[in-house]
Formats: C-alpha cells, structure tokens, sequence
C-alpha cells in the first residue's frame, strides 16, 4: 500500500529541518565543495537530464501547454550549462552567514552585536521552469538552509533527476543528502500539507503564476516571501532617445516574453505618440509583438486590438503588449501605480530631472532610467542564481540573494553586568 501523501510530506519536512540544523554550522569550505560537485555531476549527467526532460516535454504538448509553459519547461544543452554555471558562480560569492551586521555598546556595559544565521528549512513551491531546482538548491546551501522543492507536475521527471543528483553531490561532500529534497509525487495536496509544516518549516517562496501564488499565501501556516505576477511597465518620456525607446521596448517585451521582467504595458507621451509609433510599427512586426491599443492610440498602430480595463492588469507571458497615450509624467506614475504590479518599471527619458521624479515616486521592487526591465534578475544583480523576485517590503525586495536567505541574531556580551 502507497504512503499517505500527509505522511510523505510530513517526514520530509522532518528531514528538511534536521539536515538544516547540520548545515547551518558548515563551513564555507564544505558548502563550496558541495556546490562545486553539484555543478561537476549536473555536467557529467546532462544526458540523463536531457531525457527525463523531454518525458516532460512530450506530456507538455500532448496535454496542450502553451508556447510560453513549453520554453520555460524545456532544458537544452546551453540551458543545463547555465545550471551548472549558476552553482560556479554561488561558489564564487562571499558567505552570508556569520556576517557582522552592526554592533554597539551600551551604557549598562552589555556588548551587543547583530550577526546573519541562516533562515533554516526553506520549502520552494514552483512551476514549470526545472532549473529552479539547480538554482533554489545552490543558494539555499550556501546560506546554510536546508530546502524542501515542490515542483509542478508538468517538470516533474526533470526535477526528479536534477534532485537526485544533487544528493548525491551534496553526501559526496558530507553534507545530508536531506539538504536538498525534491517532492517526488505530483498530487495537488501535496502543496497543501507543505504550506502546513511550520513546525518544521521557516519560510516558504512559491514561483509561478498568480493563481499558485495567491493559493499558497491564502493557505499557508508558514511565513510566505512572493509576487503574485509581473505587470511591468515602460514610460516613454517626451524627450526621450526614440531609437534608444524602441530598442529598450523590444527588448524588454520580445527577447524572452514568458517571465515575469518582460514588460506587459507601455506608455507614450502624447507629444512623440506619432513619431515614435512610426519607429515601432515596423519593429514590432519584425519581433512578432501585437500592440493591444488604448482608444488614443490604436489609429497609430495598425492592425492593432482594441484594449479593454482589464488589459491593463493583464500579465500576459507572450508578445502582446498594452499601448496608452499619456499628458505627463505624473499621469504615467499614476496609471503604473493603478495597473502595475510594484514589480519592475522603466522612464525613458534624456532629462534627468524627470528621470529622477519617476524613479522616486515609482514604488516598485525595481525601477530603470534608460534601461531595459529584464535585468531584474539575480545573475544580472551580481547575486548569483536567485531564489526568486519578492514585491513584498517585509524582509526582502526584488531579486533574492543569499543575504535574503539569512535572517539574524543578536549576541550580546559583558563583564558580568546584571540589570538595575
């Protein structure tokens, strides 16, 4: 008879949280030498990687995913590399835990210092995209966490693989295999009894759409990190760089359409509406973009849709794109604070002035002068591969790091002093 999905999940949050009270006193030179095996063994295997993918790519197709699930499922070869070269370059960043964040001493004699430990069990609730198994694994190591993955059952071959492999790396190493443990079944509930194991878990992150990510943090008994989609936006301001507008633009709409950075509403200033409409029509068809048109617009953009309310809100994942004209600056911080998701929003602009205004009254996670919204990304950040991106303001912001996979502690110390 099978084990009970409760009970499966149940043990495995157990050995989540004893392999995390092993890890978190392990030495940088041993979280290295488990991340460099984890990298050498992805590698040395990417065969078998390559082919329990395609099992899931197969059953992808044959129950209808869409072009945009399909690519963040696929591993290719340069993909795998990256894995492997993801994990390289978390070896290569400084250890967060046991880093002296601020100390001080107090008139009653007491020595206080503010030291990062690690969070601890970290369960990971995502879809689709498998070389989040790599990546989440590799960064809550380093940071001293054990973590619990629960991937979607449409990668779930992938990720059984990556799992495996990284156990074996990291006992090579001596560290618990239990560090890293992938949820080998594919039953909905199993989600469920995750996000009830606080007393064994410290923090969930789940990754994937909104309809995952509002389910977890309505359900969940454990502290929740998220976003729940990426309405992103760019303004085009009256004294941009038009060619720099329409190269930024594409980019951030067309060079990968299904993740959350790419940008899903773009604003004109009604002074280069037409000029730079004229730069973006042909660049739009050569990358396949379909402008969905607000009423002051749509004459500018041939054969474009009609946008509705809710197009504004919408998060696409493919190439259409909603187009509005706006009278200032201020109107387009008004409507990327009203349709926007405080995830990632870029001016373009040549004047400094309103690059400054936007960058300050723009409350996302990330904002851009110039600059394409598909940086935000841990690697591009400079943090290695990332955990995930957080519009939440409590603990963590934007693309998560390592410094955002540790919490902190205080340690006080004295002479013998007791309080009056």
């Amino acid at each position: 008879m099978d084990e009970p999905v409760s009970h499966q999940i149940e043990q495995m949050g157990k050995e989540a949280r004893r392999a995390a009270e092993k890890v978190a006193y392990t030495d940088t030179k041993d979280k290295n030498s488990a991340l460099a095996n984890m990298a050498d063994l992805i590698m040395d295997k990417k065969d078998i990687i390559k082919n329990e993918n395609q099992k899931d790519m197969e059953k992808g197709k044959k129950n209808g995913l869409s072009d945009a699930m399909l690519d963040r499922l696929k591993l290719t070869e340069e993909r795998i590399e990256a894995m492997a070269q993801g994990i390289r370059e978390v070896i290569s960043l400084p250890d967060p835990v046991g880093t002296l964040l601020s100390e001080s001493e107090r008139p009653s004699g007491i020595r206080i210092q503010k030291v990062s430990v690690p969070i601890g069990a970290i369960g990971i609730i995502y879809e689709s995209r498998p070389n989040v198994t790599a990546d989440a694994a590799s960064l809550c190591l380093k940071a001293g966490n054990s973590v619990l993955l629960k991937g979607g059952k449409e990668a779930i071959h992938s990720n059984r693989a990556i799992g495996a492999i990284l156990q074996e790396a990291a006992e090579k190493a001596g560290l618990p295999g239990n560090a890293v443990q992938v949820v080998p079944v594919t039953d909905r509930e199993a989600v469920t009894h995750m996000l009830r194991l606080d007393e064994y878990l410290n923090l969930i992150i789940p990754r994937g759409g909104e309809g995952l990510i509002r389910f977890v943090s309505e359900n969940s008994t454990v502290p929740v990190i998220k976003h729940y989609k990426g309405v992103c936006a760019v303004y085009a301001d009256s004294e941009c760089d038009m060619d720099m507008a329409v190269r930024i633009i594409v980019n951030a709409k067309a060079q990968r359409p299904g993740v959350c950075n790419a940008v899903e509403n773009l604003f004109i200033h009604k002074d280069i509406a037409a000029p730079l409409a004229e730069k973006l029509v042909p660049a739009f068809k050569e990358h396949g973009i379909i402008p969905v048109c607000a009423e002051n617009c749509i004459s500018l953009f041939p054969d474009a849709e009609q946008a509705s309310e809710q197009d504004w809100y919408a998060e696409y994942l493919d190439l259409r794109l909603t187009v509005g004209c706006v009278d200032s600056l201020q109107e387009a911080v008004d409507r990327i604070t009203e349709y926007g998701s405080a995830h990632s929003d870029a001016i373009i602009t040549n004047s400094e002035t309103r690059a400054q205004e936007f960058l300050k009254k723009v409350d996302s996670a990330a904002v851009y002068h110039n600059t394409s919204t598909r940086f935000t990304d841990g690697g591009e950040f400079g943090l290695g591969a990332e955990i995930g991106i957080s519009t939440d303001k409590l603990h963590a912001r934007g693309p998560m790091g390592l410094e955002e996979l540790t919490s902190y502690k205080y340690v006080v110390r004295s002479d013998g002093v007791i309080r009056q």
